[in-house]
């Protein structure tokens, strides 16, 4: 193996590793038992929706609006049991019921209807932003909120649907982290071991081709993207039910985190396609890369340049290192 391919293959990881190292040395409180809990929650939510993103990379397209269905889920659920008095299973219901029908949605538009993936999805996106906060006139949902048509909100959240954002497993583990583990396991199973899966990976390498050797390429499309809006839901439940109301303001960065945990995913061990182990590695690494430095108390305005220029740098090893980028465009 030369230098070459091996910094191809490994060299995300030993960043990765390096990273850990550095942050343990200049901040000791790093490498303990409950800061590396913490990171686990926080990326617990934004892993899930970095998966989901994944499933329509996959397929040769990009589901923007995966922010917005996380935060339609939040808001949806608090409304269920605050407004309407109703309890979790109801809410949980509803919510992935409605992640599943944007998908759906968004697949139509399209596959149907021959809408660019981008432009139908920051559509949907917007659409959900606004729908959202129609209801409450742009307010945050808790109980004792005033309601628009008069009276006040007397539900409150059930303690079995906080249970999946608060409760830990032997008083260590957040529960939000084994739905994360769960996901991420079925996800890769279901893309790197099943026929399904192989079929969705052969579409995203030449759509045209699997056509003809008689795969269903809309079906398959428009079920990545009911997976993507299903796995949204799921995240902004669980971000509901860590916060214990409807918080309008509380996704704004889950979009961003998420698309780049999936598209750092294809730099680890060298994949160089969208694959669910690289995206759970991802969403770790940018949880790792937020939480040290938080602790060592960089501004909260230089995050985001940092995640950016860490993004460039394994794009760089993912495309100009490997060539594939050059062979995508021969």
């Amino acid at each position: 193996m030369t230098a070459r391919d091996f910094a191809i293959r490994y060299g995300f990881l030993l960043l990765l590793l390096g990273m850990v190292g550095l942050f343990g040395w200049l901040q000791p409180g790093f490498l303990t038992v409950p800061s590396a809990v913490f990171i686990l929650q926080s990326v617990a939510i934004t892993g899930i929706l970095a998966l989901g993103v994944t499933c329509t990379l996959v397929v040769g397209g990009f589901d923007l609006s995966i922010g917005a269905v996380a935060t339609s889920a939040l808001m949806l659920a608090a409304y269920v049991m605050v407004v309407w008095e109703m309890g979790a299973l109801a809410a949980v219901g509803l919510c992935l019921l409605m992640g599943a029908g944007v998908g759906l949605v968004n697949g139509l538009l399209i596959v149907k209807m021959r809408v660019p993936d981008l432009l139908a999805t920051l559509g949907m996106m917007f659409v959900l932003i606004g729908l959202q906060r129609i209801p409450t006139e742009g307010n945050s949902i808790a109980t004792g909120m005033a309601l628009p048509g008069g009276g006040v909100a007397q539900g409150t959240f059930s303690p079995a649907f906080l249970a999946l954002g608060r409760y830990r497993l032997w008083d260590v583990v957040p529960l939000s982290v084994v739905f994360l583990l769960l996901v991420a396991v079925l996800v890769w199973v279901f893309l790197e071991l099943t026929r399904h899966g192989r079929l969705m990976y052969a579409i995203g390498s030449n759509a045209q081709a699997a056509a003809l050797a008689g795969t269903n390429v809309g079906a398959y499309r428009i079920g990545a993207y009911v997976i993507s809006g299903t796995l949204a839901a799921l995240g902004g439940i669980l971000l509901a039910a860590r916060l214990g109301r409807g918080d309008v303001a509380s996704g704004n960065n889950l979009l961003l985190d998420s698309v780049a945990a999936a598209l750092i995913g294809f730099a680890v061990l060298g994949a160089s396609r969208p694959n669910a182990f690289g995206t759970a590695v991802g969403a770790l690494f940018v949880g790792i890369l937020l939480q040290g430095l938080t602790m060592l108390n960089a501004p909260y305005y230089t995050q985001d340049f940092v995640k950016g220029a860490v993004l460039v740098v394994a794009l760089v090893f993912t495309f100009a290192l490997t060539g594939r980028g050059a062979r995508a465009r021969a």
